[in-house]
């Protein structure tokens, strides 16, 4: 005897977007201006902050070059650039550290 439907079934997590965590960690990331690097799905990595966002796009801040927005569709990864990342970014260039930022 197999055992009653509604026992068999289970339920599937809801994807990232319907969860809200994904809204939550980019409002993080936004808050605090933290440095991110996004590699985009053509390869092409871009560095800056988050400045705003929605469900369909996000606006990247960048300094001394032009702002992005870009499709969340078209991202592959985002990664915060951490605090020792930024300084061994810095030395491999000759920079001081907040130069090396963007």
């Amino acid at each position: 005897m197999t055992p009653p439907l509604s026992s068999r079934r289970r339920s599937k997590a809801p994807p990232p977007g319907e969860t809200g965590q994904e809204a939550l960690y980019l409002r993080s990331l936004s808050e605090r201006q933290v440095i991110v690097t996004i590699k985009l799905r053509d390869g092409e990595t871009v560095r800056g902050w988050i400045e705003y966002f929605d469900d369909a796009m996000l606006r990247l801040t960048r300094e001394k070059q032009p702002n992005l927005f870009i499709y969340k569709n078209q991202i592959q990864t985002i990664s915060e650039l951490g605090r020792r990342r930024l300084q061994r970014l810095a030395a491999e260039n000759g920079q001081a550290a907040d130069e090396a930022l963007l």
